[in-house]
């Protein structure tokens, strides 16, 4: 067994330019055109599009597929890696071709569609000609499957989809919809007659479907089979979210410390007050903490398999949110009044963990996933005492020394010294 914490230099390169690219090229453009990379106007598609080539030439578009369906086929560890950089900045996902709820959608489209329907949807979405969002949650039943209403009749050679949606992100601005009904997975074009979204919440939509109509060919994947094609496509958008989370952490970190050497309170620099000091330190074990995590997950799908890393998925889920909310409040803190203002970005980091929260499945779901999971690889100890309660660990380990003992007995005075000297303790 190998452990190695290097990056090859040729892909340390390649990681290089992705930073030198979004802190040149793609935060300016976020900064003075935040929306500019899904507008369709042709004058914000002349400042987006040559980005976009440039990193399809230098062959990092749509990192988290494989090369038959367009990618570099990095894996987990490399994606991971690359997410650290452009999970600072807004728009660089879409810059990168792995915006979410893209990337999910484009996975199971790829993985479950007919070539029909890649043609139809997954190439289009792939080349940034349209958009999607994927409608899973209910008002009633959060993100419980078990809970679901939301249905699709057959009427003859259509799906008739009735049923509610909420947190629906990007619905809006989306021209297909993901949406997962009691009976499968269905792909509905946003302006089809009966789908209507409500005014608010404006990011995280709510959709009603009334009598919603699409063809028979809408339907993704196997009749019934929303659960398995849910499960593919989460697990990985859960992975995601946990990398760039830690971009986000970092951020808010070197903000805090940069913050941290440049003002002064009763008489000192901030950095030398000890508060401060232990805000910095907690904060840079938590997040390196949760980088390994991460980077030790992403590693075992490349080397396993989604399915067989889900308890290490779920642990990033939930860790990923805690960390970032930590780090961000400690960030505000130092920061002072500036801190809760809107005027740097620390207040839409503190926001976003909450919401990394309860996306995907509330935290509390997840961390029951690990403690089953984890419980699974032990057993019940036997008898009245737990198999590290000394007394009966000594008794028994005095067994290995039986003949020694019985040869020379000053060893069985010396061990009962022993023993007593320990009293309860090893």
């Amino acid at each position: 067994m190998a452990w190695d914490f290097s990056t090859e230099p040729e892909f340390q390169e390649q990681l290089d330019w992705v930073d030198r690219f979004c802190r040149e090229e793609v935060e300016p453009l976020e900064l003075v055109f935040p929306f500019a990379v899904r507008m369709r106007d042709p004058k914000m598609k002349a400042l987006v599009d040559p980005l976009k080539a440039q990193v399809k030439e230098k062959g990092l578009w749509a990192i988290f597929l494989d090369k038959d369906l367009g990618g570099p086929g990095f894996g987990q560890l490399k994606l991971a890696l690359i997410n650290e950089i452009i999970g600072r900045y807004g728009i660089a996902p879409s810059i990168f071709g792995c915006q979410a709820p893209d990337t999910g959608n484009m996975e199971i489209l790829a993985a479950y569609g007919t070539e029909e329907q890649k043609e139809r949807w997954l190439y289009p979405l792939l080349n940034q000609e349209i958009w999607s969002a994927y409608s899973m949650t209910e008002p009633q039943g959060g993100s419980d499957p078990n809970l679901f209403t939301t249905v699709a009749v057959r009427d003859g050679d259509e799906w008739v989809i009735n049923g509610e949606k909420w947190f629906t992100s990007a619905g809006r601005y989306s021209d297909i919809i993901f949406v997962m009904c009691t009976n499968g997975i269905f792909i509905v074009p946003r302006a089809t007659p009966g789908l209507e979204i409500m005014d608010e919440p404006r990011t995280h939509d709510h959709i009603i479907y009334r009598d919603v109509r699409v063809p028979l060919d809408h339907l993704l994947g196997p009749e019934d089979g929303a659960k398995v094609l849910a499960q593919r496509r989460l697990g990985g958008g859960r992975i995601h979210h946990a990398m760039r989370a830690i971009a986000q952490c970092r951020r808010a970190f070197d903000m805090m410390c940069e913050r941290a050497l440049s003002r002064e309170s009763h008489g000192k620099v901030i950095a030398e007050h000890q508060m401060v000091q232990s805000a910095i330190a907690d904060s840079y074990a938590e997040i390196n903490m949760l980088r390994l995590l991460v980077l030790w997950t992403a590693w075992t799908i490349d080397n396993s398999s989604t399915q067989a890393s889900r308890t290490q998925i779920a642990a990033c889920k939930y860790t990923a949110a805690k960390v970032l909310r930590e780090v961000a409040y400690r960030a505000i803190h130092i920061y002072g009044s500036l801190g809760v203002t809107n005027l740097t970005p620390l207040q839409a980091m503190w926001a976003a963990a909450p919401t990394m929260s309860v996306m995907d499945g509330v935290d509390e779901v997840h961390k029951v996933t690990v403690a089953r999971d984890v419980l699974k690889n032990y057993r019940p100890h036997e008898g009245l005492w737990p198999s590290e309660y000394f007394p009966a660990k000594r008794e028994e380990a005095r067994k290995k020394f039986a003949q020694a003992m019985s040869d020379d007995p000053d060893l069985i005075i010396y061990a009962d010294r022993m023993a007593a000297r320990a009293g309860g303790h090893g």
